[in-house]
């Protein structure tokens, strides 16, 4: 396996990418415990998708013991970097009060730069903000506008 010996001599991609075949069982029996020796490598090089998989897998217990402040962390960490889907989680936790503090504006502010970078979940999770008031004025047309753009996914 190519990827396998990029991953050993330390390739972020690689090793990220490893993860996810251990993660899906594609082609190796899954295994969440591998996936997350190998997500943990790459993040901790910086690699943003690694970090934001890590995040998923603490968040769900998949490979590690549920830990949703351990999410955060990576969540953040990839967030940081501008990755969308890292983005809309961290607003999620902001939302559910999952390993911070319920803070709807910062939650607000999470699913707005995913939302801006056309993740769809994101501008739905940004719509029903707006919809309800929560970190926001209320606001219909900015609801619907943002509704309007998930669903044109």
């Amino acid at each position: 396996m190519h990827y396998r010996n990029l991953a050993e001599t330390g390739d972020a991609a690689a090793q990220c990418w490893l993860g996810r075949v251990y993660g899906n069982g594609n082609g190796v029996p899954r295994d969440d415990a591998e996936a997350v020796k190998w997500y943990r490598k790459a993040a901790e090089q910086g690699y943003a998708d690694a970090q934001n998989n890590l995040g998923w897998m603490y968040q769900n217990a998949k490979g590690v013991p549920q830990d949703d402040a351990e999410a955060v962390k990576w969540y953040r960490k990839a967030a940081d970097q501008g990755h969308a889907y890292a983005q809309g989680n961290l607003g999620w936790m902001y939302q559910n009060a999952k390993g911070v503090p319920r803070d709807d504006a910062e939650a607000v502010k999470w699913f707005r730069k995913a939302a801006e970078q056309g993740h769809a979940t994101a501008q739905n999770n940004l719509g029903a903000m707006y919809q309800n008031g929560k970190g926001v004025p209320q606001d219909d047309a900015e609801a619907v506008k943002w509704y309007r753009k998930a669903a044109e996914q």
